[in-house]
């Protein structure tokens, strides 16, 4: 079966003026993998839907090969679907689960790349990426190599690379995995802050510990996402 072209609404059309308070949406989506070369396909998702409004933090959970994160890359289009369509209004910003940097670069180099990749201004960029050291607490490293990182500091670079464009989507997987409890304190505060100028944060979890801070709980199990 082939996949359906994912649909983006972008900001300022007509279309997205009628979905101005869905960020995301998903319909229908399916993924099989085969097991082996001549293998049965292991079907993760069948026909899996979600939606993710505006201002609201979104968490997806589910056992570990629930198809959590394959959802997550298909949502943000990092994975083809084998069928179904995304609707999305808006900017995304993605952290994937394991760090998307490059060993041989520096923090500060890694900024700088990225914020070229998203077409921001020079001083957009400097006064976002100077907020991000600060809450975050990591400009001591403003020109270390990522491969002289420990796993913490690095996590902390991962996650401040989607939150550099401040997307109106937010969609982070497993974001405070190494954190220490002061940082997770910042993380949270960081999603506050999103959340309360408009935007939107899905996070994918395989545990959810602080329940209160989401405004909805979605669990991916038998390849469905379903309400929790």
């Amino acid at each position: 079966m082939n996949p359906k072209v994912a649909t983006t609404i972008l900001p300022g059309s007509t279309s997205a003026d009628a979905h101005a308070a869905t960020a995301l949406t998903a319909f229908g989506i399916t993924k099989s993998y085969r097991n082996g070369w001549l293998g049965r396909r292991n079907a993760v998702l069948r026909g899996a839907e979600l939606t993710v409004r505006a201002g609201e933090v979104v968490g997806l959970v589910g056992e570990n090969g629930s198809g959590k994160s394959t959802l997550m890359k298909i949502l943000v289009g990092a994975l083809a679907a084998d069928d179904g369509t995304i609707v999305r209004s808006g900017t995304l910003g993605y952290c994937p689960q394991e760090p998307l940097v490059y060993a041989r670069l520096t923090c500060d180099e890694h900024f700088d790349l990225f914020a070229h990749a998203y077409g921001m201004t020079t001083a957009a960029a400097e006064t976002s990426r100077q907020a991000l050291y600060e809450q975050l607490g990591f400009a001591r490293y403003a020109h270390v190599r990522a491969d002289q990182l420990s796993g913490g500091t690095l996590a902390k670079l991962n996650l401040s690379l989607a939150l550099l464009p401040a997307p109106d989507v937010l969609l982070l997987d497993e974001p405070y995995a190494g954190f220490d409890w002061d940082t997770y304190q910042k993380f949270w505060g960081l999603v506050a802050q999103h959340r309360n100028s408009g935007r939107s944060v899905l996070i994918v979890s395989h545990f959810v510990v602080d329940e209160d801070r989401f405004d909805r709980i979605i669990e991916v199990r038998d390849g469905k996402a379903v309400p929790r």
